[in-house]
């Protein structure tokens, strides 16, 4: 394809601008996109560099713009949702920040499964789902504790012990109150064992990594792998099965999608198992 003399000098500032980029020059890089961006505005890349750069100066706003915009050109642009989820968390709107890291991730894995972003975008997305959860349980186990309070409090009212009563001496009525009392602490225990960190089932977790899968993909074994990392074993060890030790080539691996929607549903209730390391 000839490009024209705009788009041809566009071009130049684009690896200008990288270069710039490669050496920290961040604000001659910048000047450097935004003439290419003066040249040919409808070209994404221009807009996602530059608001690598600006993501680089932690000049959040500008990147949430320039990534809008990179969007509205390429809505399959997984560097722009990425970025724009950061900006969005930056500003506390942990939701729709979520929102956009799911959607690069899910446009990563379709673009290259095993690229470094897809990983780096769902690091960042577990952290952001975390402190989703963590606020979430803090006012749950907040509300839990005032509603427990306030039981106990109608429980005794009801249930008054008559300190007339001879020591060591408990009646009928008094037996049922601390009994009642019992039950209340075992339903408001029960309640907040979602809440409460514990270890992930086995049959959720990959066999080499021993993490919670994020993309489960299972052979003609029948053995599930995380796709990233059973991808990196063909390509660097063999083209066997690790655990069955048959061979295996990658266009075998067929996703497991009856495991990856135990995995987010067991996510969805245990929002502690996506702290990372």
């Amino acid at each position: 394809m000839v490009l024209g003399s705009a788009a041809k000098q566009a071009e130049q500032l684009r690896k200008d601008g990288n270069l710039y980029f490669k050496k920290d020059r961040f604000g001659a890089a910048i000047d450097a996109y935004t003439e290419a961006i003066t040249l040919c505005p409808n070209v994404p890349v221009y807009w996602t560099n530059r608001a690598l750069c600006h993501r680089k100066r932690n000049d959040w706003l500008k990147v949430e713009e320039d990534c809008r915009r990179a969007i509205q050109l390429d809505h399959s642009s997984v560097k722009a949702h990425y970025m724009l989820g950061l900006a969005l968390l930056k500003k506390q709107e942990l939701d729709e920040g979520v929102k956009e890291l799911q959607k690069a991730l899910d446009l990563g894995r379709g673009a290259n499964p095993k690229g470094y972003m897809v990983d780096e975008i769902w690091q960042e997305l577990a952290k952001a789902k975390y402190l989703l959860w963590e606020h979430a349980s803090s006012k749950r186990s907040w509300e839990l504790q005032s509603l427990k309070e306030a039981c106990e409090t109608a429980l005794r009212e009801k249930h008054f012990l008559d300190d007339s009563q001879p020591e060591g001496f408990l009646d009928e009525a008094s037996i049922s109150h601390m009994k009642q009392l019992e039950v209340l602490r075992q339903v408001f225990r029960k309640a907040g064992e979602a809440d409460t960190p514990g270890e992930v089932p086995d049959y959720l977790c990959c066999k080499i990594t021993l993490d919670i899968f994020r993309d489960p993909v299972i052979t003609p074994s029948g053995v599930t792998y995380e796709r990233a990392v059973i991808l990196d074993h063909l390509e660097k060890v063999g083209k066997f099965d690790p655990i069955t030790r048959e061979p295996l080539d990658q266009s075998q691996l067929v996703p497991n999608l009856a495991i990856k929607e135990a995995v987010q549903e067991y996510l969805d209730k245990h929002g502690w198992a996506y702290k990372v390391d």
